[in-house]
């Protein structure tokens, strides 16, 4: 029986094939791929050659190309689209996967190869991109341990596996508890949600089997449900189904699991020579220390946490009017709010959101980056994972850019929140390949689907990353795209959410599903006068969630998380009302993976950037200035990680930005 995970793929632009994949493919495609990984290593640490950079570092950035064309179809599936034969694959791939990555990294011959290259570097005539990767590849097996011997070495090796065990298993926890709630709603609870919600509503309760409309975990759910339902009994019941994902108790609870990352995460870093986690996470990020991060985040703290005691005292005034006494609690906020916003801004969501179709949307995003940079995107009928996919050539004056794929809608088998993944990244060596990007998100359903304006947001901010990786113009894969410092990594993304609220894009592609008239400029005019409406909330959630992320890996594992989080909470003092925006236990960002632990602040330290790079569009006087536009793509988008990314932003901006241009686009400038 043929493999076609390891066969050569005739398919348009070595799309995978999809249609051919089945589950019974993955492992032995997983074995034969690692085994020839491995083999590949050894000979280029065995070759008796003296060590250059072509049979060293190009050798590592050929090495395993079967096992990464696996492995990006089988995490792009098992993350979008999973099942329990998946999830069990998954156990087995991560603890496998991380002793290869130890055997890689803890091979002396081959570290003693880069070593070599390192110390006699001046002398290999080497371009300033492949300084870079020799540079990065000697900075990425000593922070691996690649240096450490004996028993500390071994001790690195079980560490790597545990986490990788540990990191599945949150997730896969998360998931479960996402899949397995859901709320059914009688016909008279109905009461007060927009066509919008109820028909969404209706959508989840056919895929769950129900005869009415449920509510579900989903955050495109959740959220509305939590905005417009005056059953503040019912609010109550799903705000803490919503909060408790994770902490449920039995084998699906992730309380114990993230005090066992955290404590596993210190030993790491203390093995390798680092007082925290932090210490050693941040030392290669834009911010290089836990103190930079905590400046950043106590200046908009402070100026946050204000707006949002101001708002929270007008609320309470509204809720005790509509004769509800005691506190205003979390599962009120966002339901008087709306009603806020309504009454202020004259803007009401169940009216709006019929302008922004999910279609449209796209195609909004789509225009924006054909005006700026030139694409031009055409469906492609290929087969993909989930029929919910839909699939895009990109081309730039007929040359071929990358595939784009995208996976809009929720569903049971999807985890929550919204994200972009390379299948494959932008390179020119060994040849010269495109980028194959997918944008996975979690709208609800529809017909059409519709967006709220929030959801729309996120489109365009994953659309960005995916900017990120198509105009991708390097070398090397390694460098190419979204590898870069991981507060760098949310610059494009959120730049590009700016396009969304220039007037002539909203004007041009939000029109009515039912009528197919534009947005009436009233209503688009109270949009954007509306856009930093609730933003004192919106910050403390954001905040607090970074200051605790922070506070968990900057000195010693607390053994109680829950305790710890509780803790700088209270020093923080958090509004009662107001909820960490990702709490301990679904706190997927920090615990899945070391992507974001100790850099959940990046969302807030690329904001820094992103509000005074978009300044140089309104300087220029049009957020579609050619030369700005050419700018941005030569100096961020198209560099990849082949520079330091301070270095990327000074090219483009002539200085680096202070915290006074994001207080100000969040509209929380004194």
């Amino acid at each position: 029986m043929t493999n076609p995970l390891l066969d050569d793929w005739s398919t348009p632009h070595e799309i995978a094939p999809f249609d051919r994949i089945e589950d019974a493919h993955f492992a032995p495609a997983f074995e034969t791929a690692l085994t020839e990984a491995r083999a590949e290593i050894a000979a280029i640490a065995d070759d008796p050659a003296q060590p250059d950079f072509a049979n060293t570092i190009e050798a590592l950035e050929i090495a395993g190309k079967p096992l990464s064309r696996v492995l990006s179809v089988f995490f792009s599936v098992a993350g979008a689209d999973t099942n329990p034969k998946r999830q069990e694959l998954q156990r087995a791939f991560s603890p496998r996967l991380a002793a290869y990555s130890s055997e890689v990294y803890a091979n002396k011959p081959l570290f003693q190869r880069i070593e070599t290259l390192w110390e006699n570097r001046d002398t290999l005539d080497l371009t300033p991109e492949q300084d870079r990767l020799l540079y990065l590849t000697r900075r990425r097996f000593i922070r691996a341990g690649a240096a450490l011997e004996g028993a500390e070495e071994a001790r690195m090796r079980d560490i790597m596996s545990r986490l990788a065990e540990l990191g599945t298993a949150f997730t896969q926890n998360l998931l479960a508890d996402e899949a397995g709630w859901h709320m059914v709603l009688a016909e008279d609870e109905l009461e007060g949600l927009p066509d919008f919600l109820v028909r969404a509503a209706r959508e989840a309760g056919q895929e769950k089997g129900e005869d009415g409309p449920v509510i579900t975990l989903s955050r495109s759910l959740i959220v509305p449900f939590l905005q417009f339902s005056p059953r503040r009994n019912l609010r109550e019941k799903a705000f803490r189904a919503w909060e408790a994902r994770g902490a449920n108790g039995g084998e699906t609870d992730n309380r114990a699991i993230a005090a066992e990352i955290l404590q596993l995460r210190e030993e790491r870093a203390r093995l390798l020579g680092y007082d925290s986690f932090a210490a050693y996470k941040l030392e290669t990020e834009m911010a290089k220390t836990p103190e930079a991060v905590k400046t950043l985040l106590n200046d908009v703290w402070t100026p946050a946490k204000a707006q949002a005691e101001a708002d929270a005292a007008v609320l309470t005034d509204m809720m005790q009017r509509d004769g509800v006494n005691g506190p205003l609690e979390p599962w009120d906020w966002r339901y008087y709010a709306e009603k806020r916003r309504k009454a202020e801004h004259d803007l009401d969501e169940a009216a709006l959101k019929p302008y922004l179709q999910l279609d449209r949307m796209i195609e909004a995003a789509f225009a924006c980056a054909n005006r700026l940079f030139g694409l031009e995107f055409a469906r492609l009928d290929v087969p993909l994972y989930h029929p919910d996919c839909r699939a895009w050539e990109v081309t730039r004056n007929g040359r071929h850019v990358a595939v784009f794929i995208g996976d809009y809608f929720a569903r049971a088998s999807k985890r929550s929140g919204a994200w972009c993944s390379a299948m494959r990244g932008q390179a020119k060596f060994p040849e010269e390949q495109g980028t194959v990007v997918i944008n996975v998100c979690n709208f609800a359903k529809g017909n059409p689907a519709l967006l709220s304006y929030d959801d729309a947001r996120t489109l365009f901010h994953e659309f960005g990353h995916a900017l990120h990786q198509m105009l991708s113009n390097v070398t090397y894969e390694s460098l190419s795209g979204t590898n870069v410092a991981r507060d760098f990594v949310e610059l494009p993304s959120q730049l590009y959410e700016h396009w969304l609220e220039v007037p002539r894009v909203l004007e041009e592609f939000a029109t009515h599903a039912d009528t197919g008239e534009a947005m009436p400029k009233e209503m688009l005019d109270k949009v954007l006068e509306a856009a930093n409406f609730d933003m004192g909330f919106q910050t403390v959630e954001y905040v607090a969630s970074a200051m605790v992320d922070l506070a968990f890996h900057e000195g010693k594992a607390p053994a109680d998380p829950m305790s710890k989080q509780a803790e700088v909470l209270a020093e923080l003092g958090m509004p009662h009302a107001i909820t960490m925006r990702h709490a301990t236990p679904h706190f997927a960002h920090v615990f899945a993976g070391d992507g974001y632990s100790s850099g959940y602040y990046s969302y807030m330290w690329s904001e820094v950037m992103d509000a005074d790079a978009f300044e140089a569009f309104r300087e220029a006087g049009d957020a579609f200035d050619a030369d700005t536009a050419k700018s941005l793509e030569e100096n961020i988008l198209s560099t990849g990680g082949s520079r330091e990314a301070e270095a990327l932003y000074t090219s483009f901006r002539g200085r680096m930005p202070g915290v006074e241009a994001l207080l100000k686009g969040r509209g929380l400038a004194a």
